[in-house]
Formats: C-alpha cells, sequence, structure tokens
C-alpha cells in the first residue's frame, strides 16, 4: 500500500483507509520518533536564553517532567521524577537562576508558528485558510495572600468568584490545522502594585505598572508583531471586545478582528441613530421577512461535529464595521460580535463567521495544558518562578501540538461520518488522527520505565479506535436533533 505515516509524504484526504496492525504500530514508532526530534530542535532553541548550562539541562528535565504522566507536577514531585535528590535544583530554575523568560516564550512562539505552518504547507491546507490570534485568560485556584497577583476574583475554572491568580493568553490558531499557546501576561491587581513591601514579597519587577486585560492583550500582540505574526483576525470574548483601548490599537494596525461585545455594546447605526446591540438587532431584524432574518452556518467541527448556529449581521455608518450576531439554535440566545476589517481585504459575513468560530480552540488549549502538562498545578508564589513555570509548559504544548498537526492526515483512518439518522455503525470505525494527548504518552513512554512495545502500540491503537467510534455516534446522534441543518454548506 505504500508508506501511509511517511510524515515526509504528500498527505492523504478524505479517504477512509482501514489501518493493519502493522501500519498501526510504525504509526505510534513514528510518532514518538517525530516527538523526539520536535522536542529536541525546540531544546536547542532555548539554549540561547540561559547564560549556564545547569539551568538549562535542568528546564530540559523540567520540560520532559510536564510532559510525563505524573498526576501533579510541582517542585516536588517533578525533582522525584528528574532523580533529583532534593527540589532545590527545580526552585532555583524558577526563582533564581539567570535565564531569559521572554526570550524563551519569543522562541516558542517562533517553533509553534513554523511548525503549524509547515504541517499547513504539507497537508495543503494553506489557501483560503484563516489564521486567527485568539485571546482569552485563565485562571488557577490559590490558596492564601502570598501569590502574585492572587485575589479573590471570578475564574473560569471554577466558574465563580475564588482566590486565585488570572493570566492572559494569546492562542495562535491555523484553521483545519492546529493551534498552539504562545504568549501570555499575568494579570497583577493594581493594591499589589503600589503596596512596596507585598511587591518586593511577590518578586514584582520594580519597572511593572497596572494593566488592565484588555491592555495586557496589547502588550501580547505587540509582541507577536515583533516577530512578524499577523493573523487574519483576532477574536476575543466581551472582556477584550469592550475594551476601546485594544480595539483602537488593532485599527491603527489595520488588524481585522472580531471581538465579543455585550449586549448594551453602543453602536451607531446607518441612520446615525446610537442603540444598544440588542436594540439595533430588533430594530434593524423585525422587519426583513422570515428567510432573509438569520442564516443557518456552523461556526466550526467540534469532537462532536459541526457547531450550527443562526447568524445575522448589520452594518454600521462605517462601511469596514460590521455587528456579527449569533442565535443559538434552540435557546434563542444572542451573542454580538463587533468586526473590523481594514480596506483591501476580503469583507463576508461567511468569513466573518469562521473567524469567529475559530476562537474556541484556545480553551482546548487551556484544557490541554492542565489536563496534560500541570499549566495550573505550579506552587510557585514568584512572580518570575509563575512566567517561568508557564513558558516552559508552553514548550512542551508547542511540541505535541506541531507533531500532532505533522501527522494529522497520516494517521486519520475514521471510516466515513454517517449521513443519515437512521445508518447502521459502521464493522471498522478506523482510528482518529494523533492528538495532543496521545503524542504526549508517547513522549512520557518514552522517558519511563520501558514497556513492552506491543502493550503501548495496543493502548494508543485502542484509545483511537474508542473515539473514533464515539465520535460516529456523536454526529449520529445531532444528525437526529439537527436533521434540517446537515443541508446547509
Amino acid at each position: 500500500m505504500g508508506p501511509v505515516f511517511d510524515v515526509e509524504q504528500p498527505p492523504v484526504d478524505h479517504v477512509f483507509v482501514k489501518t493493519t496492525g502493522s501500519q498501526a504500530a510504525a504509526a505510534a514508532r513514528i510518532g514518538a520518533r517525530l516527538a523526539g526530534r520536535r522536542l529536541g530542535e525546540l531544546t536547542e532553541r532555548l539554549r540561547s536564553c540561559f547564560r549556564r548550562i545547569e539551568p538549562f539541562l535542568q528546564a530540559r528535565k523540567y520540560m520532559r517532567a510536564v510532559a510525563s504522566e505524573l498526576p501533579k507536577r510541582n517542585g516536588w514531585t517533578i525533582a522525584e521524577h528528574v532523580g533529583d535528590r532534593t527540589p532545590d535544583r527545580t526552585q532555583r530554575l524558577l526563582n533564581r537562576a539567570v535565564w531569559d523568560e521572554d526570550a524563551a516564550m519569543a522562541e516558542v512562539r517562533r517553533f509553534a508558528v513554523a511548525g503549524l505552518e509547515e504541517a499547513a504547507r504539507k497537508s495543503g491546507r494553506r489557501r483560503g485558510r484563516l489564521v486567527v490570534g485568539a485571546l482569552d485568560e485563565t485562571g488557577q485556584q490559590k490558596k492564601g495572600e502570598a501569590t502574585a497577583g492572587v485575589k479573590r476574583q471570578h475564574l473560569g475554572c471554577a466558574g465563580r468568584v475564588e482566590n486565585g491568580i488570572n493570566t492572559v493568553h494569546l492562542s495562535y490558531v491555523r484553521e483545519g490545522t492546529g493551534h498552539a499557546l504562545i504568549g501570555f501576561r499575568q494579570w497583577i491587581p493594581d493594591e499589589h502594585i503600589t503596596d512596596p513591601v507585598r511587591s518586593l514579597r511577590m518578586g514584582l519587577p520594580s519597572d511593572l505598572t497596572f494593566r488592565t486585560k484588555g491592555q495586557l492583550a496589547i502588550d501580547i500582540c505587540t509582541t507577536a508583531a515583533t516577530d512578524g505574526f499577523r493573523p487574519d483576525f483576532y477574536c476575543g470574548d466581551e472582556v477584550y471586545g469592550n475594551c476601546t483601548e485594544l480595539r483602537e490599537h488593532f485599527e491603527a494596525e489595520q488588524q481585522a478582528y472580531v471581538l465579543r461585545v455585550a449586549k448594551n455594546f453602543r453602536i451607531t447605526l446607518p441612520s446615525g441613530a446610537v442603540t444598544s446591540c440588542e436594540q439595533g438587532t430588533k430594530t434593524l431584524l423585525q422587519g426583513l421577512k422570515h428567510k432573509r432574518r438569520w442564516e443557518t452556518r456552523s461556526a466550526g467541527k467540534g469532537a462532536k461535529g459541526d457547531r450550527w448556529y443562526a447568524w445575522a449581521w448589520i452594518a454600521t455608518t462605517s462601511a469596514r464595521h460590521h455587528l456579527l450576531i449569533r442565535k443559538h439554535l434552540h435557546t434563542g440566545e444572542l451573542a454580538f460580535h463587533y468586526c473590523y476589517v481594514p480596506e483591501g481585504e476580503p469583507l463576508t459575513k461567511a468569513r466573518l463567521i469562521r473567524a469567529a468560530g475559530l476562537r474556541w480552540p484556545i480553551e482546548e488549549g487551556f484544557e490541554f495544558g492542565k489536563d496534560c502538562f500541570g499549566l495550573d498545578q505550579s506552587q510557585a508564589r514568584l512572580y518570575t518562578a509563575i512566567a517561568r513555570h508557564t513558558v516552559l509548559v508552553c514548550a512542551a504544548l508547542a511540541v505535541c501540538a506541531v507533531t500532532a498537526a505533522l501527522l494529522r492526515d497520516r494517521t486519520d483512518s475514521q471510516a466515513p461520518q454517517p449521513t443519515h439518522p437512521d445508518q447502521p455503525p459502521p464493522t471498522d470505525p478506523g482510528r482518529i488522527p494523533f492528538t495532543i494527548p496521545e503524542i504526549k504518552r508517547l513522549i512520557a513512554d518514552a522517558t519511563t520505565t520501558p514497556r513492552p512495545q506491543e502493550h503501548t502500540t495496543h493502548w494508543v491503537n485502542w484509545r483511537r479506535t474508542h473515539q473514533a467510534r464515539s465520535r460516529w455516534f456523536h454526529k449520529r446522534t445531532r444528525l437526529a436533533r439537527d436533521i434540517e441543518n446537515t443541508q446547509v454548506s
């Protein structure tokens, strides 16, 4: 049949290939070797960020530890896992060692962008596909008052007000290929910065000034732009859409964006009237014929299939600004996106919908970062230590994201999706492509107690087959529930 899983061969798209046992074993071996090479490549990139060899070697061990199967990743567990006699070296790496975490994050960013670009080029998904910079924040619950930035605040991870810290992240999302976290800034309350005793105790930089989350997003995007990163769109939720300074920054840079805004966000209609998003939607759409009100389109594919919504858009006084409205098909709940596209770039409703749907991968990035790499498990308290832990987690995540993207087409042998709700299941569901968690397991298996190769291959294949079967049944269930949407392209 040929080298189905050779990462240097042209991809096979949209063809169901029944994978034999030997091919599946070859896929696992190739995945492990490719992940090892990419990990070595990024590690070498990071060498210039360290003044001395000892902290660099410890950082390399730290990256492998966060990519291991440790249930908890903190100074003690990481030190034990890498073979240190005490946690001193790990704590020194995060707190006192001389290395440039900002330069290291820049190397991670360049590695991730170049790797996902390479994967898109090899798969033929480069032309016509969007590149999005997704902005969002994620939290970590903390106890006490000694940690830098800790405060009682709303944490998305908890879904309520809790004691913890918040960090704004930027995710590089390449449509149809993959995504990775490529920049961050921790949010620090003003009362921590202005209190000299507390500031010193938390290790805050002497030149640190208070920044809102929107202003932190500007800092992250400006830093990314110095590496030549200019996405087709920036996307974010209401925290960023409601930040006037951030929107003005993007427009001054002629950067397109699709940002969520609150229902009371004020817009100016073509008539000159100033109204809220909610009221403007009611006013302009109520007079249209029913079929012209809303257009049902997918906001992209999730693990369970297409995410269908009804969409509409209304113009403002500016030809380059529009309000994109999303309506949930079952609850009727509305969400609003304020959009800007500069002169010379295509402006269509379909393109804005695609951009709006590409914000969700950053949530998946947070999920992988926390569940697979311990993004929220660090027990560090100092500002610099938290940043260094985050950099090394993002580095391990980037390696797995790039590897999974490069192997995506060559390891996808899923059966064709169902086309009607009564369709019987396939005899062989095939296997889903390698995912970030599976690549992480391959890296972990290579650095832990040796197991028989057959054991590793069996479990890798079992999980991918089970997930392929689950996806097929999820798709069939959604067809039965949303059969009217399957005719929409």
